[in-house]
């Protein structure tokens, strides 16, 4: 049996990803089957989900998903390329998984395999340190790099976010020596971050269908969600831009508390360019989550590095609290078709697979630690909600069966 794996956030799902998922469907054949490797609670933006995992899931399902497993906070909201190492990962670790379908904005395999290799070669790494020791961002060095390597049309390929997350899933392959075979979807209509409707497109960006639901702009939203979940949205209890001063408050909070030692403790934290002593002095300082991005950015450090940063200390995570890779496989939410690729996973998967939150305790002090680390995630989650539920929600929710 062809299965695809998705490594998705679904904040919150819409027509695009259902027809990404339909596309790597009639790409595979009818019989295909599609498991989805979905962020919990935080994105990798640094920000709370439009909606709890458990409903982002379900929606999954709803929009062509067999079966949805979780991608841990400790991974999803990292870099690209870690996000893209745990996401991976954990899609070889069902050994269900055949084929990794990824949405891009020039849909070519070839020229993202080509950019991919580029960024393993030595000659990538040396480049990349030159233009380092020159003070630019690390973004238009690698970009500056790989256009001298290749050309301008393959470093154009980085300038997209999707052709760059793309890029990060076949190092990962690469990387991980995984046994399943690429496939990208072009992706069509609105970018990624596009915050408007582009005029008779079937397909608007997340960020746009937020902005609506913020606003309350159901109808607007409406013709470009997917069968059913307009009322699941409208009947849940929803995370909506900006924070509320209580949480941003709780944050900074947080952040007054960090020492520089502590601040050395999170990734990518460049503990030998000394930023650790320049996040310290901005929490210290900071009157707002946007005053405390505003005092410790610099060239170097991308405004979205720094957000990561933040939540991670918001969070109470440390570096070494996370593993090489996720230690086990948490089911969300599973498709009449998902129980078949449970099945086939008791025999294939080379990681314990959850899909009762109490059999953790059956599980090693790593796997324990992380869901430990994971339910504090998703306690923090509800002081987003206008409405904070009690904590320990993990522990309660199983999977939602469809």
């Amino acid at each position: 049996m062809k299965t695809a794996g998705i490594i998705v956030e679904y904040n919150p799902a819409h027509s695009g990803h259902a027809y990404q998922i339909a596309e790597t469907r009639r790409l595979l054949g009818p019989d295909s089957t599609v498991v989805c490797c979905m962020s919990g609670c935080w994105v990798q933006s640094a920000a709370p989900a439009v909606a709890d995992k458990w409903l982002r899931a379900r929606l999954a399902v709803l929009s062509g998903a067999d079966l949805v497993v979780e991608l841990p906070t400790m991974w999803a909201v990292s870099s690209a390329e870690t996000f893209a190492l745990g996401g991976v990962g954990l899609l070889e670790a069902t050994g269900a998984v055949t084929y990794l379908s990824f949405g891009s904005e020039c849909g070519d395999i070839g020229a993202l395999q080509a950019v991919a290799e580029c960024l393993d070669s030595e000659a990538y790494a040396a480049g990349l340190r030159r233009f380092l020791d020159e003070g630019m961002s690390f973004a238009a060095c690698r970009q500056a790099v790989v256009t001298g390597l290749l050309g301008r049309e393959a470093g154009a390929l980085l300038e997209s976010p999707n052709n760059n997350l793309g890029i990060e899933y076949l190092r990962a392959l690469r990387r991980l020596d995984a046994r399943f075979c690429p496939m990208t979807v072009r992706r069509e209509g609105a970018g990624y971050h596009d915050s408007a409707a582009p005029d008779q497109s079937r397909f608007v960006s997340a960020t746009q269908v937020r902005r609506w639901l913020s606003h309350g702009a159901w109808a607007a939203a409406e013709p470009y969600l997917v069968p059913g979940e307009l009322e699941l949205l409208q009947s849940a209890e929803l995370v909506l831009p900006p924070f509320s001063d209580a949480v941003e408050r709780a944050f900074l909070a947080r952040l007054r508390t960090m020492t520089p030692a502590d601040w050395a403790e999170l990734p990518d934290s460049a503990r030998s360019e000394g930023l650790p002593d320049r996040l310290a002095r901005a929490g210290r300082d900071a009157r707002s989550l946007d005053g405390f991005y505003e005092l410790a950015k610099t060239k170097r450090y991308s405004h979205a590095r720094l957000r990561r940063l933040a939540l991670w200390a918001f969070l109470g995570l440390r570096t070494q609290d996370r593993p090489a890779m996720p230690p086990y496989i948490r089911v969300l939410a599973v498709g009449e078709r998902g129980r078949e690729i449970l099945r086939t996973m008791k025999e294939t998967a080379s990681l314990p697979v959850l899909t009762k939150p109490a059999h953790v305790r059956d599980l090693s002090v790593t796997c324990r630690r992380c869901f430990d680390a994971e339910a504090r995630c998703t306690d923090l989650y509800g002081l987003c909600m206008h409405r904070i539920p009690c904590g320990g929600r993990e522990w309660r929710e199983g999977p939602t069966i469809l």
